[in-house]
């Protein structure tokens, strides 16, 4: 396709951003809303972006990569993340964790703990930590999700909310300064919500990739989380938001890893 250059600007956007709503491409581009959409709708056609419900976005995003993929990503920056996160748990404590590819490096940070009483809707986790050191292991029910092996929906939902944590370990998509924690699917920001009502301390675990990005669905505020624990600091931004929201940053030390 030869893409004009106010869609060369659009699709740039998109892809810094990932997902857009075409009111913020209007003013970055400093044109009318009518010419975003005339622009996207050419786009749209070639299949170079998706037009959802609240913006645009880039096709991939509709399927995310597999969980075992997304691990061999970022491995160490995920790996000095958990252990970080691990060292906010205590033998004996109860955790809710989700699925994702950090909490799964969480769940092996965790072999060394005892007497955890984990919840998780994740089959992935629930086999790393069930077994060992007298850990009680409670796992979700329902259908699997093909990317995760996760479980998600009503069941899933129900069997969350009959507990009552001390922490909660949670995945995200993406972290704004003024939208929060987003993510992909609205079944996994649904379970997160859950979560976040049935466990004391909320600890964020999420790659410094994920900053200033936004995604479909929305989470929570930042001022529904304790901790964030992430492997770079956040830039003035978020950093300025997270402080007023009163989130503890953690910063790992990837270097030792």
């Amino acid at each position: 396709m030869n893409k004009s250059v106010r869609q060369n600007e659009i699709f740039k956007l998109v892809k810094k951003k990932q997902t857009c709503t075409i009111a913020e491409l209007a003013d970055q581009l400093n044109v009318s809303g009518e010419t975003i959409r005339r622009n996207v709708k050419r786009l749209v056609a070639e299949g170079l972006v998706l037009k959802v419900h609240g913006g645009i976005t880039l096709p991939f995003l509709e399927h995310e990569p597999h969980l075992l993929k997304r691990m061999a990503t970022q491995i160490n920056e995920k790996k000095a993340i958990a252990e970080l996160v691990a060292d906010q748990i205590e033998d004996g404590d109860s955790v809710i964790i989700d699925s994702g590819s950090t909490t799964a490096y969480v769940a092996k940070a965790l072999k060394n703990h005892i007497n955890l009483t984990v919840v998780t809707n994740s089959s992935y986790i629930a086999s790393q930590l069930a077994g060992y050191n007298q850990n009680r292991i409670f796992m979700a029910g329902g259908e699997l999700g093909a990317h995760d092996a996760a479980a998600y929906g009503p069941s899933a939902i129900e069997f969350i909310s009959n507990f009552e944590t001390k922490k909660a370990v949670l995945s995200i998509a993406a972290l704004h300064e003024t939208k929060g924690c987003m993510d992909h699917h609205l079944c996994e920001a649904e379970v997160s919500r859950t979560i976040i009502k049935h466990a004391d301390t909320i600890i964020v675990a999420t790659d410094s990739s994920k900053f200033g990005r936004t995604s479909l669905m929305k989470v929570c505020e930042l001022d529904q989380i304790d901790q964030l624990v992430t492997d770079k600091s956040p830039n003035l931004d978020l950093q300025n938001s997270l402080n007023a929201a009163k989130v503890k940053i953690m910063v790992a030390n990837t270097s030792s890893i």
